[in-house]
């Protein structure tokens, strides 16, 4: 990509489309395409297609989605399966139709079978049975991923497909319905610190294990393979280590400040065993950036309070 080159990135307003957003900025990409929800809705395929047609991107990095975590992933699945492949088919069809010179889409670890070897290779893909409360979201990421292989092959375009560790950082999604298991973490703990909690109740056993990664980490990953002559369709992108749930929320109760006792709700669910993604492929390119969880934790808590502040 040349700093001048149209560069189109979807969901900038997101957790990982305003990491994108940012680092693309710092490295001096000076045509960037951005719109929000309101200017335009990715959902509606006739709207996608007059963007595409009018501005003629020349290349696309696909962020944006519908998220969240076990209890709203639980509740809402038809949204989360229909919006997803929605969004995706538009975007995808509609660079196709018009040129775009490489597209990035960005997945999710939990495409994967819930048991399968660790780390993960992404040769995994569709080897098993995947984790049932999260099912419809991981078939509408599989089904983008496969979507970006049929164009490569029948129309010879160059779409990869990125697959993220579970992530966290600015513009994350604090809500205790809809977020992830970092982001909760961060409120609950918050909260209890502030209204003086003797104890703080969180889902599952503590045993399940999980690999995080920085957003900002994972901006840099995707703007390098945006840059690469990558042979592969679909690279893991992650830190290369993992912790249990336990040992995530005793380093944020010490971070926080929290000093009243954990309480472990096992009636809820742990969701799949363990999720360590094989970044080998991602090795090979030459990637190397990797922010610490304790500095990740730290500068994630102080933008959070910031945010409250505004």
């Amino acid at each position: 990509m040349q700093k001048n080159s149209k560069i189109f990135v979807a969901g900038h307003k997101g957790l990982v489309g305003s990491a994108i957003t940012r680092h693309l900025e710092k490295e001096g990409y000076n045509n960037l395409l951005l719109r929000t929800h309101a200017e335009l809705d990715l959902l509606d395929q006739k709207a996608v297609s007059e963007f595409f047609a009018k501005e003629k991107p020349e290349y696309v990095i696909l962020a944006a989605a519908r998220v969240g975590g076990i209890m709203a992933h639980v509740e809402r699945p038809a949204q989360f399966g229909y919006q997803n492949i929605q969004i995706q088919n538009n975007v995808i069809n509609s660079s196709y139709l018009n040129g775009v010179k490489k597209l990035l889409f960005l997945g999710s670890n939990c495409i994967y079978p819930k048991i399968t070897p660790q780390p993960i290779k992404e040769e995994y893909l569709m080897t098993g049975t995947l984790e049932k409360t999260n099912e419809a979201y991981a078939i509408a990421k599989i089904s983008g991923i496969m979507l970006c292989r049929a164009y490569n092959k029948e129309y010879g375009t160059n779409y990869v497909s990125v697959m993220p560790a579970n992530l966290y950082g600015p513009n994350d999604n604090f809500d205790l319905v809809s977020s992830h298991v970092f982001p909760a973490m961060i409120r609950k703990f918050h909260d209890a610190k502030m209204r003086g909690d003797k104890t703080i109740t969180l889902w599952g056993t503590g045993i399940a294990m999980r690999e995080f990664l920085h957003a900002d980490d994972l901006a840099a990953a995707c703007v390098y393979i945006m840059n690469s002559e990558n042979g592969d369709d679909l690279i893991n992108i992650g830190s290369g280590v993992d912790l249990t749930i336990k040992e995530l929320a005793e380093t944020m109760k010490r971070i926080i400040g929290f000093e009243g006792d954990i309480v472990w709700d096992t009636s809820k669910p742990d969701g799949t065993p363990r999720k360590l993604l094989d970044i080998t492929r991602l090795n090979k390119l030459g990637f190397k950036q990797f922010i610490g969880l304790e500095d990740g934790i730290k500068s994630t808590y102080k933008w959070y309070i910031e945010s409250l502040e505004k």
